[in-house]
Order: C-alpha cells, then structure tokens, then sequence
C-alpha cells in the first residue's frame, strides 16, 4: 500500500475494523518511512454487473441509488426512518444481484419495490404503485388502495411465517385503465 504522504510502498496496520454494515474492512495504517497515518478501505469487487432492461428495450448498467431514491420519493413526508429506507433499498439489491445474473427487467425491480413498500408504508406503497403501473383514473388508485386495505397489518416484532413468494410472473397485472 503506497502511503499518500510520501508514496513509500511499506506501512503496518494498526487497527483493522468491519465497515459499511461488514461490506468493507477499514483498515488504519502508519507509513514505515514517513510514520504518518492514514486510512484504507478494502471491498470486494462486484465484478458481475447487473443490466437493466428498460421498457423500451434498452440496457442500462443497474444503479442501486436509483432504487433508494424510488423509495425516498415514494415516502415523501411520510414518517418512515430513513434508515428503513436504506435497509429497504440495500435488501432489494442484494436479493436482485442473488437471483439475476446478468439482466433483470426494470418492471421486475419495480415490482419489487411496490411490494416491499406494502410492508414499510402504505401509502408510500400507493404512491410508488401509481407511478409503476401508469394509473389512469381515480378508479385505478381506488382498486389499488383496497388491495392494500385487504392485507392485515403486521406487528413489527411479529416474525413472518412465509415470504408473500411473489415475483414479476405472480404479481398481480398493472390495473386496466
């Protein structure tokens, strides 16, 4: 590792540490030569990129702040933890690197969100839905909200039994407008 302060390729670590939730190693290191101290981070290199497939049919590399900032919007001023929301957008990520190789569509992604909103905020879920479905008229937002009425409010220290198991495929189709 160069040092920063003289570019000596020698140090020693002085402490080493978990960072970004275990996603990286902090690592604080003093030059052999000059015996400054400075900081390194070590992360593992995601070398198999993700590609979104847009409605149109073009591709775009897959950009993880997109879904955050689809959440943020979504939940507006609502009073949900902005913590929630990145734990949100961060499961959604990982769970589409597990099970996309290389292409996911973006409905696939937006499906995921509006479902995983319908556990963190309602109507933030009803925001995101209009928006992911193109709604057309009033009657469209009321089918959606009485979908999201049906479903029984979870505690949050009540454990789920099984996963709502749905997907792009067994979702529900965008309302007829």
């Amino acid at each position: 590792m160069l040092c920063p302060y003289c570019t000596h390729p020698e140090s020693k670590v002085i402490d080493s540490r978990e960072a970004d939730n275990g996603e990286s190693t902090r690592r604080r290191r003093e030059c052999a030569k000059c015996e400054k101290r400075f900081t390194t981070y070590e992360r593992v290199e995601k070398t198999a990129r993700l590609v979104v497939v847009k409605k149109g049919g073009t591709r775009t590399p897959f950009d993880g702040t997109k879904i955050l900032a689809g959440i943020q919007t979504a939940c507006g001023k609502r009073p949900v933890p902005e913590d929630a929301k990145r734990m949100l957008a961060q499961a959604i990520e990982d769970a589409l690197h597990r099970e996309f190789e290389k292409e996911v569509d973006s409905h696939e992604i937006g499906v995921r969100v509006a479902r995983a909103l319908r556990r963190l905020d309602r109507i933030a879920a009803l925001r995101f839905a209009s928006e992911l479905y193109e709604f057309k008229d009033l009657q469209d937002f009321m089918r959606e909200a009485e979908d999201l009425a049906a479903i029984p409010e979870e505690s949050p220290t009540q454990q789920r039994l099984f996963d709502d198991g749905e997907s792009a495929s067994g979702s529900a189709p965008p309302p007829a407008g």
